[in-house]
């Protein structure tokens, strides 16, 4: 029981497998990339050469860009490797009331990347509530929301790599950024990478897994295993029998069609945010890739049928396409919201869709594999003795953070105030809303969300989170009784500093994919 933790096993690849090996490796064996003289732990990462990529384009947070840093990658190969585009936050369109067939005109908010300005030193939302008439939450407080309906980049070619204007996250291509960091580990980081099938996966007495049987690579032993093999779940979730707890009743979507998407012209922008758009039985989302757009219509089954669903999709695509609509490929991509009891169980961590997933709403999927894996590379007990102790802390915290993403997502849908379908009167029924956010919500329409709603640290999503959604969606707070003097005149000096500098920012940023040009021209400056 005392022995020590010196071989890891990563079974499945993807972006989950390779960010997992590459986070524990740079922990542990590595210093900015450059693997140490004795590694300290021995990686494998095993996957069967016959499993695809769904690599639909993914979305990922302003976190991504510590853990390249660290991983030792440089943002300029990155970016040219993966074709990637920045991406600043989220658009929701049309959430709260459907368009009108009659008009143009769309509703749309921004979730931005950047915190509101001086954050550390006031809470400006409950200043902003008097003027909620004259001037948007996300306007009043910073700068991103009219950036990126300009589709300007978040930073200059002069400004360093991971460094910024405003904060920023990525849209990339999962397939190739697999492929980067399946490289980068086993060239660099020192990771064995093992293409094989497992057969069968065996215990011990005490319930731990003891080896791997393979078809070709024989008995693969290790101290600790991580279970990277998707929604299959093979280790913990069939081996292990930890349970899975299903969300449908809560969060509906349980189906999506992915469609990949030409520009119509070579200088055609670039978005700098996630494009999410409402439809009657679900949303699309469409993220712009400097190559293409990946676009994708998320549903609920119970509400709606694929023809249906697909039909909506060619809809919102045809405005904006060059070509016959007849001819696209859309694919079809079953998920089953919910997620894994726990995360961790005797000496096998889940990371990734193994663990759970809900939907691409707010593009929390990433986010948590980056959290899984930091959190294993840095709480790595020392022996199988004092595991089951941090397992334990650790699979609080991930019931946190499922709870924490289950509530905000369902937040966008219960403040819709959309009526053209059953699906959205579904979502705002009581028995389809968790209680703790239920009391939130009444809470919220008498002060406006603060630090004090958030019951835990190392939160994904913090306070101002839910007031970009909650007032980009219209809803309704009392205006505080009271104010400070001296908190007043600092908050007007704040509204008035972020107003220069969202000016400064609209002439001082290019575009999207003006950066991108110069960033394939000359590369990023090294830090």
């Amino acid at each position: 029981m005392a022995q020590a933790i010196q071989n890891i096993i990563i079974v499945g690849g993807g972006t989950a497998g390779w960010l997992t090996a590459g986070i524990l490796a740079a922990e542990h064996n590595a210093d900015n990339g450059k693997l140490s003289p004795s590694p300290k732990l021995n990686i494998t990462l095993i996957e069967s050469p016959d499993v695809p990529t769904i690599g639909v384009g993914e979305g990922t947070w302003p976190s991504m860009r510590t853990t390249l840093k660290n991983i030792g990658i440089s943002e300029t190969e990155f970016l040219l490797s993966c074709d990637a585009s920045f991406k600043q936050g989220s658009r929701f369109i049309n959430w709260t009331h459907a368009q009108k067939a009659s008009g143009n005109s769309t509703e749309h908010y921004l979730h931005p990347f950047s915190l509101p300005i001086g954050t550390n030193e006031l809470d400006l939302c409950p200043h902003w509530l008097a003027h909620r008439d004259q001037v948007s939450f996300a306007d009043a407080v910073g700068q991103q929301n009219q950036l990126s309906q300009l589709s300007l980049a978040p930073k200059q070619i002069t400004t360093g790599e991971y460094q910024f204007q405003n904060n920023y996250g990525y849209h990339l291509n999962a397939g190739k950024f697999s492929q980067l960091l399946q490289k980068h580990c086993t060239e660099k980081l020192g990771v064995t990478h093992i293409q094989d099938h497992v057969c069968t996966i065996h215990k011990s007495k005490n319930g731990d897994i003891s080896h791997l049987s393979t078809k070709q690579s024989g008995e693969l032993s290790a101290d600790f295993f991580v279970d990277c093999t998707g929604v299959k779940s093979l280790l913990l979730g069939e081996q292990l029998n930890v349970p899975f707890i299903c969300q449908k009743s809560v969060l509906f979507n349980d189906s999506a069609l992915a469609v990949q998407v030409p520009y119509p012209n070579n200088d055609t922008e670039i978005a700098s945010c996630t494009h999410s758009t409402a439809q009657s039985n679900g949303w699309i989302w469409d993220i712009g890739l400097p190559t293409r757009r990946g676009v994708g219509h998320v549903y609920s089954s119970s509400h709606t049928d694929q023809a249906q669903a697909e039909k909506q999709l060619v809809e919102y695509l045809k405005p904006t396409i060059n070509i016959d609509a007849d001819n696209l490929e859309i694919r079809k991509l079953s998920i089953a919201p919910g997620h894994r009891q726990v995360c961790w169980k005797n000496n096998c961590m889940a990371i990734g869709m193994a663990s759970g997933f809900i939907e691409p709403l707010e593009a929390s999927a990433l986010a948590l594999v980056e959290w899984s894996a930091n959190t294993l590379a840095q709480q790595l007990p020392a022996n199988r003795q004092v595991m089951d102790i941090v397992s334990a802390r650790v699979n609080k915290r991930f019931s946190q953070h499922w709870q924490q993403i289950i509530e905000f997502l369902k937040l966008h849908y219960v403040l819709s105030k959309r009526t053209d379908s059953d699906y959205w009167h579904d979502h705002r029924e009581s028995c389809s809303i968790p209680e703790s956010l239920q009391q939130q919500l009444e809470l919220w329409r008498t002060q406006a969300p603060n630090k004090h709603d958030i019951q835990h640290t190392d939160v994904l999503f913090p306070a101002a989170s839910f007031q970009f959604v909650l007032y980009g969606m219209a809803f309704q707070t009392m205006l505080p009784s009271q104010l400070k003097p001296s908190q007043q005149n600092r908050a007007q000096q704040l509204f008035t500093e972020n107003i220069k500098r969202t000016q400064g920012l609209k002439q001082l940023l290019p575009t999207n994919r003006e950066l991108l040009a110069k960033i394939a021209q000359y590369g990023l400056p090294k830090i």
